[in-house]
């Protein structure tokens, strides 16, 4: 146990696993400003909002997740997701479009970027 306490980000993929979300954000939300640069700690907290169908506060953190790391294809599919739960159709394209530049074979985005254009 004291291991999830050295490591915060195990406390909280442990919270989601056990269906805690209300618990993994407060915990994500006090430790935000130690980890504002850590990819996977913005993943987790993007993810955790958006478990909970709250696509507006997972935004940012998709956002900062891939500022972090540009070649995230499974960020960018979260991200679009995101977009579409906010009924923001351009961006979700423009998502779809960032995976094809990183994977130009990923069959998921390619089959919504043409859903999303027709």
């Amino acid at each position: 146990m004291v291991g999830l306490f050295k490591h915060p980000k195990r406390k909280i993929k442990k919270l989601i696993k056990d269906g805690e979300y209300g618990d993994a954000i407060k915990l994500g939300k006090s430790l935000e400003s130690q980890y504002s640069d850590d990819h996977d700690f913005m993943f987790i907290m993007g993810s955790v909002y958006f478990l909970v169908d709250d696509a507006k506060n997972a935004l940012p953190y998709f956002e900062k997740a891939f500022e972090l790391d540009e070649t995230d294809v499974e960020t960018l599919k979260l991200k679009t997701n995101v977009h579409l739960a906010l009924e923001q159709k351009d961006k979700a394209i423009e998502c779809c479009k960032q995976v094809l530049k990183i994977d130009s074979k990923n069959s998921e985005a390619q089959n919504l970027l043409e859903k999303l254009e027709n």
